[in-house]
C-alpha cells in the first residue's frame, strides 16, 4: 500500500515484512512437510546427530561404504563433533534403531546464505528405497530453516546413479568441472583414478527444485532434446567413443544444438577389472564435459539410459 504521494510509510514496510515473514514461515513448514512425507515413504526416520555414539555408527557406516585406507578415514567422531557443535549438518536416516544412511554439510560464504554438503552414504541394505532422497530433503528443510538458499556439493560425473539422481531426481545444477579435486584418495571405490568432480548448486525454492522435492524429476528442455547429437559415446569394446565437431555431420557446437556425452554403467566395477578403460573415461569425460563448461555450457538433464545433455555456450 503506498500513500497519496507514492511514498512508502514505516507502516506500510512493516506491514510488508511481516507478510514476507509469513511467506518464508509458509514456504518452511511446506518445506519441511514434502520431507516428513519423503522419510515415511522411505521407511526410516531422519534426525539430527548429537550424541558420541551416533557419530561413531556414522564413521562405521562411511566405512563400510567407501572402505577406505584406515590412515585416511572418511570422516572422524571428533570432527563430526565439532561440526554439530558450531552449528553444522550431521544427520542420520534410521530404520528402527539402525542408522542406514546419514549427511555432513557445513557453512560456506556467505555464512548466513550458502551450505555445502560434504558427504553422504546409504548402507547397502537400504538402498533401493530412496532412503537417500529423503535425507537430501530433509537436508533442504533443516537448511531452509537456517535463512539458506543454496546448497552446493560434488559427485564423481562418471557414476550413472549419481548422475542421475543430482540432476534429474534432485534438479540440481552442474556449474563446474573440477579435476582431480581431492588428489589421489585411498578408499575402495576410487583407489587408483583421479577424483574428478562435478559441483553442482541446489537453489532450495527454485520451482525446479520444489517440484523435484515432491517427485517431479527433471527433464531437458523438448526443444533442445530435438536437436541431439553424441559427443561422447561408447564403442563396442566398452572404450569411450569421442566424436568431434568436424565429424558432426553438419552439427556445429554452439547455439541450441544439444549435446549427448555417455557414461558407462558401472565406472566403480571397472576400476577393478579393467582400469585402463576406466582412466580413458575419466580422460574423455573431462575432455568434453569439462571442455564444454568451461566454454559456457550449460548440463540440461541427464538421461536414466546414462547421458548428460549440454547445450553448448556460444
Amino acid at each position: 500500500m503506498r500513500t497519496s504521494h507514492g511514498r512508502t510509510t514505516a507502516a506500510d514496510a512493516a506491514a510488508g515484512s511481516v507478510d514476507d515473514l509469513r511467506s518464508v514461515d509458509t514456504t518452511v513448514a511446506e518445506a519441511a512437510r514434502v520431507a516428513d512425507t519423503a522419510a515415511r515413504r522411505a521407511g526410516v526416520t531422519i534426525r539430527q546427530l548429537s550424541d558420541v555414539d551416533d557419530f561413531r555408527a556414522t564413521c562405521r557406516l562411511f566405512a563400510d561404504i567407501w572402505q577406505p585406507d584406515p590412515s585416511e578415514p572418511p570422516t572422524t567422531a571428533e570432527l563430526l563433533r565439532a561440526l554439530t557443535a558450531a552449528g553444522n549438518y550431521v544427520a542420520g536416516a534410521f530404520d528402527g534403531d539402525e542408522l542406514v544412511a546419514a549427511s555432513v554439510g557445513f557453512f560456506g560464504p556467505p555464512t548466513d546464505k550458502a551450505m555445502h554438503s560434504h558427504i553422504a552414504g546409504v548402507s547397502t541394505r537400504a538402498r533401493g528405497r530412496n532412503v537417500g532422497f529423503a535425507l537430501k530433503v530433509h537436508q533442504r528443510a533443516w537448511a531452509m530453516r537456517r535463512g539458506v538458499s543454496t546448497i552446493s556439493w560434488t559427485f564423481d560425473p562418471l557414476v550413472r546413479r549419481n548422475a542421475y539422481f543430482n540432476v534429474s531426481k534432485l534438479a540440481a545444477v552442474p556449474v563446474e568441472y573440477r579435476p582431480n579435486f581431492y588428489g589421489g584418495v585411498l578408499d575402495g571405490i576410487n583407489k587408483g583414478d583421479d577424483t574428478d568432480r562435478l559441483l553442482v548448486d541446489w537453489p532450495l525454492t527454485a520451482p525446479s527444485v520444489v517440484g523435484a522435492c515432491t517427485g517431479v524429476e527433471l527433464a531437458p528442455d523438448p526443444d533442445v532434446a530435438e536437436a541431439e547429437w553424441t559427443a561422447l559415446g561408447i564403442a563396442d569394446d566398452g572404450y569411450p567413443a569421442v566424436r568431434t565437431a568436424e565429424a558432426g555431420s553438419g552439427h556445429q557446437v554452439t547455439g541450441r544444438a544439444a549435446v549427448l556425452l555417455a557414461v558407462p554403467r558401472d565406472i566403480e566395477g571397472m576400476r577393478t577389472t579393467d582400469m585402463r578403460c576406466a582412466k580413458r573415461w575419466r580422460a574423455a569425460l573431462r575432455d568434453t564435459l569439462g571442455g564444454l563448461m568451461a566454454d559456457g555450457g550449460r548440463v540440461v538433464g541427464f538421461d536414466r539410459r546414462g547421458w548428460y545433455v549440454v547445450v553448448p555456450g556460444g
